[in-house]
């Protein structure tokens, strides 16, 4: 298959956190059954659902949810509290015959300490399992191997009893790291790969791939400053190693055993030239990296611009950028954007952006109708991290809040009480309410995302940058048959752009936002509103 007419590069892909979309058997727990019922919502082919084009499910596989599923038992099977397997097989049917696509999430760097591999590897220093997680002896307990700290907080070795021995965590001492160093582990993972593809699934999100490999010696990381002790060390030696480049590798290669499937890599590092040695050097990576330096940017025009031309610098020349506002881990984009007001404005602004971009964009489940970060009180957070760390960090909660599809108990969630408490503001924002108000920002999504189905400039035109306003963050979205001008207004005051070199031409208004009735305009003046947005046809 060509990569120019690859789908992930066309998709506008919804990432869904299954635990709290929504909950079909009444026990307080988003399953499958529930994502199946609402899959005419996110694309049945009108223009009343969604519109989008693959889903990516968080982690479903059977766990005891220390990490809420990121510590796996069976890599290989589906979790008893979010179905069977035979519901997943039937989401898959149901989901493709919408045309939509389903990728799902692989943990490639830890398991549960409840899982089998893991019992076996600690059951004695002989067992045949023993080198597939990472031990070590020392000369007894409280004598570390090295000065590794845990990601969640604390030391990153764990004293088992039984073998007088240390193991490994980067995150809690539920999740183990599995040693990649063992080709046993090595050929069992690439396998759970190969069983999924078996079963139809459209691709892989690879959870922080840039931790997988460990230094072979484990020599303790360098001190620097930082405010925690995680952050007083520079992780030289216990993640980004280059292995992990030709982990990706592999990957790739039995995606390419299967023809039209995608992966796209977390590499959870602010260095966005490291991130882009994951694609590799001749479509031998990954397909796409998630750009977190542009998530971090903030709602800055500038800093936006500049995030935009180093993506397009970095991943648009070597592969092809993967943008997103927000995710599972991260508060949501919208309550990050409150500062200094004009939010719900904003909000519409930054749909504009990630769906008018060079690239795939990835939407965050509720995102469309405005979600906002979840309030939750100290005895309320499940979080590990915002446990341990309160009040300083309230943890991930906050943005795993249930979604919010009606005015009715537990906005139409669940008939019980969920698994966190749905947030306040549900009886004004939620699906229903938003459906039937056309000036709406779920409508706002809806059209943006027609607009860029319908329009191949969007989809897969270059891009380049146009002088403008510093509060305007203005480009051109060059295709074959028709050049887009995408004028987007960060700013609460009228601001103009003029598009050099096009000057003397009219230009064809295609969106608008606020909405303006009058179809023509002029290049040489484009008056773009407060928080505006507007898309012209040059």
């Amino acid at each position: 298959m060509s990569e120019t007419t690859a789908w992930w590069r066309d998709a506008v892909i919804y990432q869904l956190y299954p635990r709290s979309f929504m909950d079909s058997n009444n026990d307080g727990i988003g399953d499958l059954n529930g994502i199946i019922s609402k899959l005419d919502y996110l694309n049945d082919g009108t223009e009343t659902s969604l519109g989008i084009d693959a889903i990516w499910l968080n982690p479903v596989y059977p766990s005891p949810q220390y990490d809420f599923g990121y510590d796996i038992i069976n890599h290989c099977d589906i979790d008893p509290q979010y179905g069977t397997m035979e519901d997943f097989e039937r989401l898959l049917k149901e989901a493709h015959s919408r045309g939509i696509r389903i990728i799902m999430d692989y943990v490639p760097s830890v398991t549960s300490h409840l899982n089998p591999w893991f019992l076996e590897s600690r059951s004695s220093r002989t067992n045949p399992k023993r080198d597939w997680y990472i031990w070590k002896e020392t000369k007894g307990r409280g004598i570390y191997p090295n000065n590794w700290m845990g990601f969640f907080g604390g030391r990153a070795w764990e004293w088992d009893n039984k073998t007088q021995s240390y193991y490994y965590h980067n995150s809690l001492p539920e999740q183990p790291d599995l040693n990649w160093r063992n080709p046993e582990v090595e050929k069992a993972m690439l396998d759970v790969v190969r069983f999924w593809f078996e079963k139809g699934v459209d691709g892989f999100r690879i959870d922080v791939l840039n931790y997988a490999y460990k230094d072979r010696y484990l020599r303790s990381n360098p001190l620097c400053i930082g405010r925690r002790p995680y952050e007083m060390q520079r992780h030289i030696h216990d993640k980004d190693l280059p292995e992990a480049y030709g982990l990706a590798g592999k990957l790739r290669a039995v995606a390419e055993e299967y023809g039209d499937r995608m992966l796209v890599a977390e590499i959870f590092s602010p260095d966005v030239d490291f991130a882009c040695g994951f694609l590799g050097d001749d479509n031998d990576g990954v397909h796409m990296v998630f750009n977190f330096s542009f998530m971090n940017a903030g709602f800055s025009a500038p800093r936006l611009r500049d995030e935009i031309l180093k993506s397009e610098n970095t991943f648009g020349l070597k592969g092809w950028p993967a943008y997103f506002l927000s995710n599972h881990d991260h508060i949501r984009h919208i309550t990050r954007f409150e500062k200094g007001g004009f939010a719900s404005e904003k909000a519409f602004v930054s749909a504009a952006l990630i769906l008018t971009l060079r690239g795939t964009p990835f939407i965050y489940m509720g995102e469309e109708i405005g979600m906002k970060e979840g309030r939750l009180k100290r005895h309320e957070i499940m979080d590990p991290p915002g446990r341990r760390y309160w009040p300083f960090f309230k943890g991930r909660d906050g943005a795993r809040t249930p979604m919010q599809w009606n005015g009715a108990e537990n906005s139409g969630f669940s008939s019980t009480k969920p698994w966190l408490r749905v947030n306040p503001d549900y009886a004004h924002l939620n699906v229903e309410f938003q459906s039937v108000n056309p000036d709406s920002l779920l409508n706002h999504y809806r059209k943006l995302i027609r607009l860029r189905k319908d329009h191949a400039a969007l989809r897969c035109g270059s891009l380049k940058m146009l002088d403008s306003h510093p509060d305007v963050l203005a480009y051109m979205r060059e295709g074959e048959s028709e050049n887009l001008a995408v004028c987007l207004n960060f700013s609460n005051e009228v601001r103009t752009v003029a598009i050099k070199g096009f000057e003397s031409r009219k230009a064809v208004r295609i969106f608008s936002y606020p909405y303006i009735s009058a179809p023509e305009t002029s290049c040489s003046r484009i008056t773009v509103p407060p928080y505006g947005v507007m898309i012209i046809a040059v």
